[in-house]
């Protein structure tokens, strides 16, 4: 007890020299590889840093502690800060120079670079890549691991973690295990884990990476080359506009982006008699034939599909078949469904656009396995008021395809493989099936950027320690929030430059009333657009989710629909909305005169006439399918500040369009803000058998 005592003291202290001494005026030492080290402001303790540790027990760790020290960070790690350190041992490193050295797969870079065995043949830029790959900029507790996780490591780059089944052990990325003897070991500027052999990365793109498997994938890295698509999959960022207002948020300085493929596995597809290219063009001649039927946007556009052998042709099927394997952002297996703050009754849903133009890719977790366009019948509907439908209602039409589990997932320099179970096509039962539902879309789901830089689901500790340990604010706003800046988001249009201020929370460590924890929040005369995902030809609801907020802190805007950002095109959708206005809850269940709110719970019948009230005024509760904070049993459709705005009821073909959002109000400081945007087909919000479930 005294022991765990002391340990707290020093880590509240640590944490006030953390957060004091960059304010009495001593230099900043950060996480980012990019610092300077400052070294007359390092921070000298009682107890063990990471570095103290590393030099203590030098007969095991001075092969990685000298590739700490080539880049500095030996340094760093003997100062103030919170870091997570995975440790491999002299033997593990050894091993794993060895092999770098005698690795000539590369004709363009023998031994990897390296200019001799051993250590000392060791370039700055391996040293650099090996000791940042091994080094958070926060602490991350072994516990955590077990369950699957993905964090961003300093260099970067993100590791997944599971847990190593065969010996019940914490595995990073698949090979490396955290030894049991170095579990947790809680120091003054952090925790460090023995690892059982360094933790490997590829430094190919996505395509060689794959070409790199051949035993698992020949098939589609071979089809990937005959269409040309492996030599187009190389971004790995791209430039934005720099800002002149700076509000002390956290402000990327680089953009990156990649790519996720869901791959099938040669054997996959060998169950079908597809076995080369040839084959499984025949395979795709069949699924893509008479397209048109239900690929509205090719029908509507006159587009020629091509049957022959021209691959390289975008239009041929493919080309097309494999386009919509593809999403232009990496995902992690861990974050392809997120869960937050959802009640257990419901299932985890995302929606992807592919690289097959405007398309959608569902992914659903069912039970512990990951399954692609999973057809439920009546999914959005239910026969029971504030429950789901009945099951006996609710038959799966089709299950999906499996996605082989994150242990299977492979992970190049620009995004992620994950192998599939099974042929994945955009057919009519995609369109009529699996997409025809309430579309619920998160905040962050909408941006591929927000996914590739690993934004979406970071927590604060992780915000804060790419920050410095800093927090900005910008008038009442404040906390770990992330800048984005003008030309960041590829499919954000700012119209006025500094006067939009957009924000991100990831909210991933709060309790805010958010549809999976994150929301977008902007300051400013803000004027902006974004492009919105696209949906199957149909007739829609589009609706906003947002939470109210009173005393002046929300703001007043208009919503304007477009079929580009060009402001020629956009037209103004009903009257403005304001979100300052706070739904009224009357203990006599009067209901509010702006949104026809009351609270539901204390109505006979549920709320289920004061819902048709509201959806006349333009408003919706919002949903039952997640609480107010985590595990908090207060849901989202109690809360009168959780609200959905119903923007219009119209035709949406396949294709562009574009939802701007502009401040009518002529003061600056007040905040907008963006959860998730649904698109509702007709058939389910005006359906004559069923109603519209309240999840």
């Amino acid at each position: 007890m005294k022991k765990n005592i002391l340990n707290k003291t020093r880590k509240l202290l640590r944490f006030v020299v953390y957060i004091l001494l960059p304010l009495a005026g001593g230099g900043w030492v950060g996480v980012s590889c990019s610092e300077d080290i400052d070294e007359s402001n390092l921070y000298t303790f009682t107890g063990e840093t990471i570095e103290d540790y590393l030099v203590n027990r030098s007969e095991r760790f001075s092969s990685f502690n000298y590739i700490l020290s080539r880049i500095g960070y030996d340094k760093i790690l003997s100062a103030y800060g919170t870091y997570t350190c995975f440790a491999p041992d002299n033997d593990a490193v050894t091993a794993y120079v060895d092999s770098l050295y005698e690795d000539m797969s590369n004709p363009e870079l023998p031994h990897n670079g390296m200019t001799k065995p051993g250590l000392e043949g060791l370039t700055d830029s391996l040293c650099n890549d090996i000791a940042l790959f091994h080094l958070l900029g926060t602490e991350v507790m072994s516990v955590y691991m077990g369950n699957g996780m993905t964090v961003k490591t300093i260099l970067g780059r993100e590791i997944t973690t599971s847990l190593d089944t065969a010996t019940n052990q914490v595995a990073i990325n698949r090979n490396s295990l955290i030894l049991a003897k170095g579990i947790d070991k809680d120091l003054e500027n952090g925790v460090l884990h023995e690892i059982s052999q360094v933790i490997t990365r590829s430094n190919l793109l996505i395509a060689g990476e794959m070409e790199m498997h051949q035993d698992q994938f020949s098939v589609f890295s071979n089809a990937l080359k005959a269409t040309g698509l492996a030599d187009s999959l190389t971004a790995l960022s791209h430039d934005f506009e720099k800002i002149s207002i700076k509000t002390g948020f956290y402000l990327p300085n680089k953009c990156e982006m990649g790519y996720t493929i869901f791959a099938e596995t040669d054997d996959s597809l060998a169950a079908l008699g597809i076995v080369d290219v040839e084959t499984l063009a025949e395979y795709a001649r069949k699924a893509y034939a008479n397209c048109e039927n239900w690929y509205d946007y090719v029908r509507n556009n006159n587009i020629e599909i091509s049957y022959g052998t021209d691959y390289k042709n975008p239009w041929n099927v493919l080309s097309m078949f494999l386009r919509y394997h593809i999403l232009k952002y990496k995902i992690p297996y861990t974050k392809l469904t997120n869960h937050h703050n959802e009640i257990s009754k419901v299932t985890l849903v995302e929606y992807y656009e592919t690289m097959l133009p405007y398309t959608l890719l569902k992914v659903t977790k069912n039970g512990t396995s990951l399954r692609l366009n999973r057809w439920v019948a009546n999914s959005s509907l239910t026969d029971r008021v504030a429950e789901l439908m009945s099951e006996s209602l609710r038959p799966v039409m089709f299950e999906g395809i499996e996605l082989a589990g994150q242990k299977s997932q492979i992970s190049p320099t620009n995004g992620y493989i994950h192998p599939i179970n099974g042929v994945l096509v955009y057919d009519a039962n995609v369109v009529r099936g699996a997409l025809n539902e309430r579309l619920r879309f998160d905040d962050a789901s909408l941006f591929g950027e927000m996914m590739s830089n690993s934004f979406r689901r970071i927590t604060d500790s992780e915000v804060d320690a790419l920050n410095g340990g800093k927090r900005g604010t910008d008038g009442d706003l404040s906390g770990a929030y992330i800048r984005i800046p003008p030309g960041f988001l590829e499919y954000m249009k700012i119209y006025n430059g500094d006067e939009t201020r957009l924000y991100y929370l990831p909210g991933q460590s709060s309790g805010w009333s958010n549809y999976q924890g994150d929301e977008f929040n902007c300051k400013g005369h803000y004027d902006f657009a974004m492009r919105l995902p696209p949906v199957p030809e149909g007739t829609y609801e589009l609706r906003i989710g947002y939470t109210a907020e009173g005393n002046e802190q929300r703001g007043m805007l208009q919503f304007y629909l477009g079929s580009s950002s060009d402001l020629t095109t956009m037209k103004a959708l009903d009257i403005p909305l304001d979100m300052r206005l706070v739904p009224v809850n009357n203990a006599d269940l009067t209901p509010d005169v702006y949104t026809g709110w009351c609270d539901w719970t204390k109505l006979d019948d549920k709320g289920v006439e004061s819902d048709v009230n509201m959806r006349n005024l333009g408003y919706m509760r919002g949903p039952l399918y997640y609480t107010v904070g985590i595990n908090s049993g207060n849901y989202a459709r109690n809360n009168p500040k959780d609200l959905r705005r119903i923007l219009t009821r119209q035709h949406f073909g396949q294709g562009e369009y574009w939802l701007r959002f502009k401040s009518v109000l002529d003061s600056d400081h007040h905040q907008f803000h963006l959860d998730y945007i649904e698109f509702c087909p007709e058939n389910v919000y005006n359906s004559t058998t069923y109603i519209e479930d309240m999840f």
